[in-house]
């Protein structure tokens, strides 16, 4: 694997494993979009940014694979995690409390759908920006920048009702 492609590896995976759920499932679709991308390197015009190019290839294949699974839902495995935390102290979280805030964004992210959680992913782990986005998704910037909206709305509801009901099963 060339080194521009090596390393993107571990996000490749990370948004395979968004769409597909299964860890046998996102290596098998990694592995197709990296095939894709060696194949296709060559035709890259850099037109756009190169990640902006390889994730376009990860979200059409991981579409199209959830497409021939019929797939609807979507998950996290513990070891792909991604936090966007605004810590309102200066104090930085320990280790358990980043884990429990993974925890739960997480599992919140994993009842989201998987255009929500692409969008979610590609704005915040991805750190693309809405026009980026746009092309990886084939959408206009507008409708792009509407659906993050809309799904940081969505993710903070499911949050809350996760920390609600943890908390009536802690009392």
């Amino acid at each position: 694997m060339r080194p521009s492609l090596k390393r993107h590896q571990r996000y490749v995976f990370t948004l395979a494993l968004r769409f597909t759920k299964k860890r046998e499932e996102a290596e098998e679709v990694a592995q197709d979009c990296f095939v894709k991308a060696y194949k296709a390197l060559a035709q890259f015009q850099q037109q756009s940014k190169f990640t902006t190019w390889l994730y376009t290839i990860v979200y059409t294949t991981s579409m199209t694979f959830l497409r021939r699974k019929k797939l609807e839902t979507y998950s996290l495995d513990d070891d792909a995690v991604f936090i966007e935390v605004k810590n309102q102290s200066d104090l930085k979280p320990n280790l358990a409390e980043q884990k429990s805030q993974s925890y739960y964004i997480n599992l919140a992210i994993s009842k989201l759908l998987p255009d929500d959680a692409a969008i979610l992913t590609l704005f915040y782990q991805g750190e693309q920006s809405l026009e980026e986005i746009a092309a990886v998704v084939k959408m206009e910037t507008n409708t792009v920048k509407v659906k993050l909206h809309r799904a940081r709305h969505r993710l903070k509801e499911k949050l809350e009702s996760l920390l609600k009901e943890e908390v009536r099963e802690l009392l």
